[in-house]
């Protein structure tokens, strides 16, 4: 016969967890923004701070150090000092940081503001996945947080048209102000309305949560060993990176230049095209997570089919820049999001199916430093390119062919990567005698 607390347990999960989501669901369509903004205000940026573009893929890099070196320490960081806590901390920093960036009167200054913001906002994923699990059933855990992944596609959208319709009409310093205050006041109100679990709030569980079957936990640096000591880790590692170079160097910096000085949109048309990436993620998450549990049932095929798409997409980028017809942007912007940004979902699944599921955590923490570690160095790579094939810009569309030429051969060693990968669909759970 079940007790009474089994009961109470067992009660239907609490509706404020909706308002615990939303509150943290808009501070994570914000991390997208700040990731992706750079591109549609890059010339306005150069422009003002005189920043050639060498140094311009470096100020919009900085954000990616920090936010990659952070994805370990978000965990015990969350532990420590609780999730909400660090999300209210850490993303009120971002929003000082945002507003700094916009006030930035020289490029040390813009630097060091993006940087901050990196550090800020990587603490919001970690441990809003955390809190998640204590809100929600654990078999609403995989929709929730593929919505949250959704939810990231309106900051990629917010990052485009949007920003480029409020910087054409105030200024882009005046943007990242507003933007840095209203960071601010999701922080706040992260504050007031999240609680860690329901209990803080005086309400049950979401669930039971038994216990007495669980394995005996693996310290941190046990787990990260075992994850790294395992050669089955750094294909899946080196197909993240490729798709990092590629979606943010292009995607988060250089397209909105080369829509601009090859093409000869303007910024409110050069928002409008990258806003096809907001799209490609909340319509390519769920549809690549279908196809690799419904329809072809496999992981590794959807990371190869994404591969050659990529290698695909970056080819005309490359031989011919000029040629690409309006609707081919459009269309290549959506398929840019849907190759590397949607698929880093299923190449998440993968991480966590590779191992235990006492290190699950770990090794996607872990395989998600890769694509940002990618993002750090394929924005300053492609300004580095472009400065040294034609100056300080304006620049011809011979010059970004011979500077993507680089995204084509980064996305074929992301290919070879994802042959190499392992299938981890229908798999066994691995358990830790197998590592």
């Amino acid at each position: 016969m079940e007790s009474a607390l089994d009961q109470h347990c067992q009660a239907r999960p609490s509706p404020y967890r909706w308002v615990v989501f939303g509150a943290l669901a808009a501070a994570y369509v914000l991390v997208f923004f700040h990731r992706l903004c750079p591109s549609v205000v890059a010339l306005d940026i150069m422009a003002d701070l005189g920043a050639g573009p060498a140094l311009m893929g470096l100020l919009a890099s900085a954000y990616f150090y920090p936010y990659a070196a952070m994805q370990m320490p978000a965990g015990l960081l969350a532990d420590s000092w609780g999730p909400r806590r660090s999300v209210t901390l850490f993303f009120a920093l971002a929003g000082v940081a945002s507003i700094l960036f916009g006030l930035a009167w020289s490029t040390a200054v813009a630097v060091a503001a993006r940087v901050l913001v990196g550090l800020g906002v990587a603490m919001v994923f970690v441990p809003t996945m955390k809190i998640i699990t204590c809100w929600f059933p654990r078999g609403q855990f995989a929709l929730m947080a593929g919505l949250l992944l959704a939810l990231g596609g309106l900051g990629a959208y917010v990052a485009s048209a949007p920003l480029a319709m409020l910087s054409a009409a105030f200024g882009w310093r005046a943007s990242f102000v507003v933007i840095g205050l209203i960071s601010m006041v999701v922080g706040v109100a992260i504050w007031f309305l999240v609680r860690d679990n329901p209990a803080d709030k005086g309400l049950p569980p979401a669930e039971a949560r038994p216990c007495a079957t669980e394995a005996p936990a693996i310290g941190l640096w046990q787990g990260a060993m075992m994850v790294l000591g395992h050669g089955r880790f750094y294909p899946l590692a080196g197909w993240f990176i490729s798709t990092g170079v590629v979606f943010f160097g292009l995607g988060g910096l250089w397209a909105g230049p080369y829509l601009a000085q090859t093409h000869g949109l303007g910024p409110a048309d050069v928002g409008h095209v990258l806003s096809m990436m907001a799209v490609g993620m909340v319509l390519g998450s769920p549809l690549l997570s279908w196809l690799s549990d419904k329809v072809l049932r496999s992981r590794k095929a959807v990371l190869i089919g994404c591969a050659v798409g990529l290698c695909g997409l970056t080819a005309p980028l490359a031989l011919a820049p000029a040629d690409i017809p309006l609707w081919g942007l459009y269309l290549g912007s959506a398929l840019l999001s849907v190759f590397c940004a949607a698929a880093s979902g299923v190449g998440f699944i993968a991480a966590k199916e590779l191992f235990p599921v006492e290190i699950a955590g770990t090794a996607v923490g872990l395989i998600n430093f890769f694509p940002f570690l990618g993002g750090a160095l394929g924005q300053p790579l492609l300004g580095w390119l472009l400065q040294r094939h034609g100056g300080r810009g304006p620049y011809a569309a011979a010059v970004y062919g011979q500077a993507f030429e680089w995204c084509l051969w980064i996305a074929l060693a992301g290919l070879f990567c994802a042959l190499f990968c392992t299938e981890t669909w229908g798999r066994p759970a691995p358990t830790e005698g197998d590592h």
